[in-house]
């Protein structure tokens, strides 16, 4: 009898309004802050043409990223749910629709990046230790384990991890940027590497890791239900959050051209590690790749956390995958959506292993899928407005329409963008969401 109790709590168990305002920006500020600062500022100095276009390209992601964070906002605290973007696409399109989101997420989008952000860990745990010619792949694969496992045992272990690491994360790194502009010699900063024009076709592959770089800000929708007093707290959470992670990037863009110049910036492969070996040799390189391995770690801590969520939302939605619709009742947390989760990144990460560029396989894979549906969930802060006009919202986004078409047209571009740059990391990915659809058949027949 108390086993048949004890499951019926399981089956019955949901999402509790538990985390604080300062839980909710630690985690967006978590959530983006990791690898791309470390991998994409090379890319995008190579492909800018100037410094002022390369700072050029950072401000205009972090006004994009603000513009997008406010349409979330509006959806987020007029709609708040577990499912986060799955359930805005539910209500505006339906569910075979959310359906194929769902599965971007579990076999694309979110298990990809938690890939991605897991080869910068161990690119740079390599630095320190090699484990042989798949080193970066191994560290990738333990610390997956690590925090899906650190996930699993409770939502408020979690939180407290991300907050300990942001803030070991953010000090570390002003840090960095401070020591930049008082102690490096100002290299020829403006100087251009090849001449490159910033209004052709690589300002486009320029701005895709720009905002790759600030990407995972939407995560927060998916903790819109966890969140204490989350018509109010949500946007403030996205509107801090946005703000500091702009302002960080900026200084250290800042100081990555001041003590590297923009020529060094576009050949160096590890820009903060290369700065610091500058400012105090090899034993501050060494120094600055642990606090780069534990930045991305709060990345990576943050995906995982969030990353469940939609998987949850799948399973209670669809019986051909209820068993990931179970919420722990001790634990807080989707445990079933959480290690397939797990098991999926893995595999993603022998992928990129088996390609031998982890982290450039998995910019490829992710790219294309997320920026669909990106804007398809853009799209429906409209087809809400219109469908839905009596829904309490809280909050509006200002300047309706235009600030959600700009967001709109910025997504667009964004996936044109890493199609037209297409590789085979990136036909994989495409490949992997169109295996959805007899998949979506299937479940619609089980149904």
């Amino acid at each position: 009898m108390s086993g048949q109790d004890g499951n019926t709590t399981q089956a019955a168990a949901r999402p509790e309004p538990v985390l604080e305002l300062r839980d909710a920006i630690a985690l967006i500020v978590g959530i983006v802050v990791g690898a791309g600062i470390f991998k994409a500022p090379s890319v995008v100095a190579a492909n800018a043409g100037s410094a002022w276009g390369m700072l050029g390209a950072w401000v205009l992601g972090g006004i994009v990223s603000l513009i997008g964070a406010l349409c979330y906002a509006e959806l987020a605290t007029s709609c708040p749910h577990a499912g986060g973007d799955y359930h805005f696409l539910t209500r505006a399109y339906g569910k075979k629709l959310s359906f194929m989101f769902a599965w971007a997420r579990l076999a694309v989008i979110t298990t990809g990046s938690i890939a991605l952000l897991a080869f910068v860990f161990g690119d740079y745990c390599s630095r320190l230790y090699a484990l042989g010619a798949q080193s970066s792949a191994i560290y990738a694969a333990m610390v997956v384990i690590v925090l899906t496992a650190v996930n699993s045992a409770g939502v408020k272990i979690g939180a407290a991890t991300q907050n300990w690491l942001t803030a070991l994360q953010l000090l570390g790194l002003l840090a960095l940027a401070l020591a930049a502009f008082v102690a490096a010699p100002a290299p020829e900063a403006l100087g251009a590497p090849g001449g490159a024009d910033p209004l052709q076709p690589a300002f486009g592959l320029c701005m895709v890791f720009v905002l790759l770089t600030y990407g995972g800000w939407n995560e927060a929708a998916y903790i819109s239900a966890e969140i204490k007093d989350g018509r109010r707290n949500m946007l403030r959470a996205l509107m801090w959050g946005m703000s500091i992670i702009t302002a960080l990037y900026l200084l250290l863009n800042l100081a990555y051209l001041r003590g590297l110049g923009l020529a060094g910036m576009a050949r160096s492969q590890v820009v903060a590690a290369d700065l610091s070996q500058q400012l105090w040799g090899v034993a501050g390189a060494k120094a600055i790749s642990v606090l780069i391995a534990l930045s991305v770690l709060t990345s990576i801590n943050a995906t995982i956390l969030f990353g469940a969520r939609s998987n949850y939302a799948l399973g209670c939605d669809w019986p051909l995958l209820g068993f990931l619709g179970r919420w722990d009742a001790r634990s807080g947390t989707p445990v079933r959506a959480l290690l397939l989760q797990g098991a999926v990144a893995l595999a993603l990460i022998a992928f990129g292993a088996f390609m031998r560029q982890g982290f450039e396989t998995m910019v490829d894979y992710t790219a294309p899928v997320f920026w669909l549906f990106f804007l398809l969930t853009g799209i429906a802060l409209f087809v809400l407005r219109r469908r839905e006009p009596e829904l309490p919202r809280p909050f509006k986004v200002p300047l309706y329409p235009l600030l959600p078409l700009a967001f709109c047209a910025s997504s667009a571009w964004l996936l044109y963008s890493s199609l037209a740059y297409t590789r085979l990391g990136a036909l994989v990915g495409v490949g992997v969401l169109a295996a959805g659809v007899p998949l979506l058949a299937l479940a619609a027949r089980w149904r």
